[in-house]
């Protein structure tokens, strides 16, 4: 019995995992780089169905300025526990801000214990942090109109993560029926 591995139909692409590998990524990583549109993809035309990153991209993605780590950096997610150390804020108001569909999630998943925990990339959570406009939302007393909001359980953490995954299914999508079936999903 041989081994069978997968060969791209055409050949100037690669599959996700070599891609993920000649970039530096661990897997999520690159498949969350994939979402944000950091890294393009083409469809596989073999029929399989999914996704092909062509050489040229790889290419292009390697011979930025600081790469990996630049590109790395890009797609790092913490959860509320660190995301609140980063913008020098308490873990209770940082949930807070992402309730309040301040912050938005970039990735979810439900741990062990069945609690759902929201991650959120770095590079935002300081540019939130950073623009002054914000700064009464990070020290002080909560505006009244937002505690309102929270005291009768607003929560818009799904919402916003749901839009930025329509987001990437838009931006892959190749043809109007592409669009309408991301939109349905």
């Amino acid at each position: 019995m041989s081994a069978h591995t997968f060969e791209p139909v055409r050949p100037d692409t690669c599959t996700p995992s070599r891609a993920a590998r000649e970039l530096n990524f661990l897997r999520g990583e690159f498949d969350l780089a994939v979402q944000l549109g950091h890294v393009r993809t083409v469809p596989d035309e073999g029929g399989g169905g999914g996704r092909l990153v062509e050489r040229a991209e790889i290419d292009r993605l390697r011979a930025q300025d600081g790469f990996p780590d630049t590109l790395r950096d890009r797609v790092r997610v913490v959860g509320t526990t660190d995301g609140a150390e980063l913008m020098d804020i308490s873990a209770g108001r940082f949930t807070r801000l992402a309730r309040l569909g301040l912050l938005v999630p970039a990735k979810v998943y439900v741990n062990r214990y069945g609690a759902v925990v929201w991650l959120y990339l770095t590079e935002e959570l300081k540019h939130f942090a950073a623009v002054t406009e914000n700064t009464h939302l990070l020290k002080g007393r909560t505006p009244e109109t937002l505690r309102g909001q929270l005291a009768e359980g607003v929560d818009l953490r799904a919402r916003n993560w749901r839009m930025r995954q329509l987001g990437c299914l838009l931006r892959q999508a190749e043809d109007p029926w592409a669009r309408a079936g991301a939109l349905a999903a």
